[in-house]
């Protein structure tokens, strides 16, 4: 709780000035992206406490939210896509993505394929090694990334700012869901996103069959309108 209650400090320096804690939240999660040990949940969770609190709007937070971490991992992303094996030598990534982690993300990569992309979001540690390892493949469009990331992070930011939302005037409540459920809310939130994923490819299948079978159930009807024609003609002559 220690790290939560600077943050919110650091957040609330300018309770006059909204706008002040909405830049300081943005610029959090950007450096998250970079690997440094800054937990990004406590950060959203700090960002909902001083909306709580009454200094900044909860919507408005939810939306900062979303653009501080997905810029952050398109930065990763970019960067690995850009500069490839040299972006481990840059001094800040190289001190947290460590040869270690990396190798970890590389076994990832192999076991779960693409769909690490979306589990990403919900590993601690491993979050900025994926992305980067993601864009020095070569193999994975951005667009592809970022309707992942997206699509993860549309869960996970809302829930936690929320979280602290909710728990702004009752500290003891929010510290026994940090403290003790934090692992089970990560969880919940990893199923709830492969739910939904499954459920997302279900459907984009279902009108991928649906498209053939209009197309394959229109290609008889050309060979039959070219029948008729002679017969039309035959009777009008």
């Amino acid at each position: 709780m220690e790290r939560l209650q600077l943050l919110v400090n650091l957040f609330a320096q300018s309770p006059d000035n909204p706008i002040a804690g909405y830049v300081a939240v943005f610029l959090v999660l950007f450096v998250c992206g970079f690997g440094v040990p800054i937990p990004e949940d406590i950060t959203l969770v700090a960002g909902g406490i001083i909306s709580g609190l009454g200094y900044t709007d909860v919507r408005t937070m939810v939306l900062v939210g979303m653009l501080g971490v997905l810029v952050g991992d398109a930065t990763m992303f970019l960067l690995g896509r850009v500069l490839g094996e040299r972006v481990r030598r840059l001094p800040l990534i190289g001190r947290f993505v460590t040869p270690e982690r990396f190798a970890a993300v590389q076994q990832k990569f192999q076991r779960y394929g693409k769909r690490v992309l979306f589990i990403a979001r919900f590993l601690p540690g491993l979050r900025s090694p994926i992305f980067i390892t993601a864009g020095m493949s070569r193999t994975v469009p951005f667009w592809r990334f970022a309707l992942l990331d997206g699509f993860a992070a549309l869960i996970s930011v809302p829930l936690w700012i929320h979280l602290g939302y909710l728990g702004a005037g009752n500290r003891e409540w929010l510290a026994t869901w940090l403290g003790r459920s934090r692992t089970g809310v990560l969880v919940a939130l990893l199923l709830a996103g492969a739910v939904a994923l499954v459920v997302w490819q279900v459907r984009r299948r279902r009108r991928a069959a649906v498209a053939v079978a209009v197309a394959v159930a229109a290609v008889p009807a050309a060979p039959a309108e070219a029948a008729e024609a002679p017969a039309m003609r035959a009777a009008a002559e």
